[in-house]
This record gives C-alpha cells, structure tokens and sequence, in this order.
C-alpha cells in the first residue's frame, strides 16, 4: 500500500487515504477486505482526520495509482524490460522510469510468473518429483485453473498431502522462495521483496478444489476428513457459498427448492444479490413467489447473522443432493454429464 511522497509531498498513507476516499465507500469497502486489521485502523483514522481535498491533489493521487498498477501489470505479463518499453510509449521515458522504481521499491512482483505462461504439463513434468512441500510452495503462486490441472494429474497419493500443505502454508522466507525459483531458473527471484510473503491458505485450496474434477476433489476431500478433519470442515464451508446457487441449472433449483423451509428461504433470500433472487423466482410458482416477497417485506430488517444461517441451511441441502448424485454443479473442472 505504502506510495512515496509525490509532487504534493504527502505520505504513502495519506495518499491511500484520499484513493479510497475518491473511489467512493462501496468500492472502499471491497479494498478492505483485503487489508490487515491495524492497515484498516491506521487507513480508517486518517480518512476521518481528512478534511478537504483539492482537485489537483486528488488528480495527482488517482494518476499515480494508474500509473503503478500499469506497471505491475506490465511487469507480471512481460518483465522489467517489457514494462519500461510499453510505459515509456505511453507515459515518456521519463516518467516511465520514476513509475518502475516506485513499483519495484515498495511493491512486490509475483514470484514464479514466468512459470504462469508453460502449459501445465510441461510444469508437472517437471515438478512431479520434487518434494510435496515445494510442489505446494509453487502451486500456490499459480492460478487457481493452472494449479487445478496440475494436482489432478499428480498420483492420489500425493494430490490430498500437496492440497494439505498448500492449506497449512503460512508464511515462506524469501530466500526459501528464492532457492525454488533458482531450481526452475527464474529471472524474477531479484524482484522478491525481503518481507515474509503471505501465500497459500485455505482460500487457495479452495480455488483448486472448485476447478477440480469432482473425482480429484472428493478424494482429497476425503483423506482431509480423516486426517485433518477441522481443516477438512473450514475447506468445505468455503466451496460453495449461498450466491453459487447461480452454477445450478433450473432443474436442480427447483429440486433444491422442495427441500428448503419458506422461512429460511425468505431470510436467506433478503441478504442476498438481485441476480440471485430473480433466479430463485422464477423456478417459484406465482404464487408462492408472490408469499416468499410478502413475507420478505413484512419482516423488515434481519440480522446479518440470521441471513448467514439461513443461507448455509440451504448450502448444505445443495451439497447433500450433490452427494447424492440428484443434481449437478456447473464445475467446469471436467466432469462428464451422461444424458
């Protein structure tokens, strides 16, 4: 988040103050989602103390950050020398320069892009002997879909001990990521920033299992049961949350439907997006569609606990007819349908 101080001469945090004030509370409110807890406080405390702006400041702000995100994106798709050459066409040599070492002084590049551009196969061939720990050290830095391909063709055997290493990973040392990169022959390693890097995690298992075949899926699925049963209950309650009832197709709304109580479907329902409704809706008779938006609108204001509880009531009968082979989620992982 940290910017240097620009022609206004004002701090990395005050910058980032007056971004998220420009862009505006909805859009701030998804930026914090991704922050730390003392990042929010410090942000929040500076925002409040932010009494005026003027146009100029917030134009400087907003065209730094442009500028920046550019260039890292850029440098993710092409390299240092590619990204200096496209920004030099649209900014000037100058400014090009000043852009590239603001982005490598205070951001960091993904490690192992260059990695992100091999076909699967060529990336498996070429790790599948390594240790799992490293296999899961990598796949973490890789797209979900990317990664995906790869454990599913790695030996059942090992494809639920990389999914539980990846889920276990916290935080790696940058020079153990280093000495990874060497092996795969990185040109990116000197980009690494000397801060310990945040990776893997729940959320990235989660990502994978999602794109999966359901078959790779349910057997990692059921070796974390028996061996990390906790961890096996976080991974699942993440899988498939309340708003991917939009992946079932109108049939299995409708059977989903028969076993959800009015009332939980109303509650769930009123904390949920306009796409979802309209898609609940119309697999509804007039009539009980007509009940289920009275009810909605009698009941006024509900706890967004209460939401969440009913929404995983409703979750859990998707997942259970799922199992039961009644209905089948779009997974796009491979799954074959036989009519």
């Amino acid at each position: 988040m940290p910017m240097a101080r620009g022609e206004s001469g004002i701090s990395g945090l005050q910058k980032a103050a007056i971004l998220l004030i420009a862009l505006g509370p909805e859009k701030s409110s998804l930026v914090f989602k991704h922050l730390k807890e003392e990042e929010i406080e410090e942000l929040t405390l500076e925002i409040a103390n932010t009494r005026s702006i003027t146009p100029q400041v917030k134009e400087e702000v907003i065209s730094e950050f442009y500028e920046v995100c550019l260039a890292q994106q850029y440098i993710a798709e092409g390299g240092i020398g590619y990204a200096k050459e496209l920004l030099e066409k649209a900014l000037g040599t100058d400014k090009a320069v000043e852009v590239i070492g603001k982005l490598t002084a205070s951001l960091q590049v993904k490690p192992f892009e260059f990695v992100r551009k091999a076909e699967a196969s060529q990336i498996l061939n070429f790790i599948q002997d390594e240790h799992p720990q490293t296999i899961a050290l990598i796949l973490s830095y890789l797209p979900s879909g990317q990664a995906a391909s790869i454990i599913s063709s790695l030996p059942p055997d090992r494809q639920a001990d990389v999914a539980k290493r990846m889920a276990m990973m916290d935080r790696t040392s940058p020079d153990v990521i280093k000495e990874v990169e060497k092996i795969l022959e990185s040109k990116l390693s000197s980009l690494v920033n000397q801060d310990y890097t945040i990776i893997g995690g729940v959320d990235a298992v989660v990502d994978i299992l999602n794109t999966v075949d359901r078959g790779t899926e349910k057997h990692i699925m059921e070796t974390l049961e028996i061996e990390e049963p906790e961890l096996a209950d976080e991974i699942r309650k993440k899988m498939f949350v309340f708003e991917d009832i939009l992946l079932l197709d109108d049939r299995a709304i409708q059977r989903v439907l028969r076993d959800v109580d009015n009332n939980d479907l109303a509650i769930a329902l009123k904390g949920s997006n306009e796409q979802v409704q309209t898609a609940i809706f119309n697999n509804l008779s007039k009539r009980l569609a007509t009940m289920i938006k009275e009810d909605m609108e009698f009941m006024g204001p509900v706890r967004m606990k209460d939401v969440e509880e009913a929404q995983q009531k409703i979750v859990n009968i998707i997942r259970k007819l799922e199992d039961s082979g009644e209905i089948v989620i779009s997974r796009g992982g491979g799954d074959e349908i036989v009519v």
